[in-house]
């Protein structure tokens, strides 16, 4: 199976390639469109500031290209709320794949949310074998607002899309490659998925 990481320069890279390797699977990190349309799966990571991030997508044409893959795409972190369609983080628009907002925690708790915390509401393949309220690791300032697409909640301050899932385009707010056994499974999952 041939899996690829997009690589634009927004971090956590490493640690995603090392729990793909752990699951028996080898991945390549690349910003060659070519190479990203032929994988079997697609993964989108994410650590940074979104408007940054956005920048480097376009300086590649890797805006263009994202939107269109037809495999498996499972977006993490900043990956995801770049799918989303507008981000405050930068006054940033996104690929808009999801028809989502993505907004900052408001002041009534600690920003950012940094730890674990429980996942629920599971509806997909993906969460396969996972638990409700099962914890996972998160570290991030803005957060998916809840959606027709969300396909698992978290609460913190309020509830929000920890989630989301449209077509072949996934996204999580968690790091599953932080997440112990069930970031494991989870990333399992998706590398299971039917393309």
């Amino acid at each position: 199976m041939k899996i690829a990481i997009i690589d634009y320069g927004a971090g956590n890279i490493q640690s995603i390639k090392f729990a793909v390797k752990r699951l028996g699977f080898d991945a390549v990190l690349t910003d060659k469109a070519e190479e990203i349309k032929a994988a079997d799966k697609v993964i989108f990571p994410g650590v940074g500031e979104a408007s940054s991030a956005m920048k480097m997508l376009k300086s590649t044409g890797l805006d263009k290209v994202i939107p269109q893959l037809t495999q498996p795409v499972l977006g993490i972190c900043l990956g995801m709320q770049l799918m989303c369609e507008y981000c405050e983080e930068g006054d940033t628009t996104g690929l808009s794949i999801f028809d989502a907002k993505v907004v900052k925690f408001n002041t009534s708790v600690k920003v950012p949310q940094i730890g674990w915390n429980q996942i629920y509401d599971l509806k997909s393949e993906l969460f396969k074998g996972i638990q409700e309220k099962e914890y996972v690791y998160l570290v991030h300032s803005f957060y998916v607002k809840e959606c027709e697409e969300t396909i698992c909640s978290t609460e913190y301050g309020v509830e929000y899309t920890s989630a989301i899932k449209k077509n072949n385009f996934y996204g999580v707010q968690f790091h599953p490659e932080k997440s112990s056994k069930a970031g494991e499974r989870i990333l399992e999952n998706f590398l299971k998925l039917e393309s």
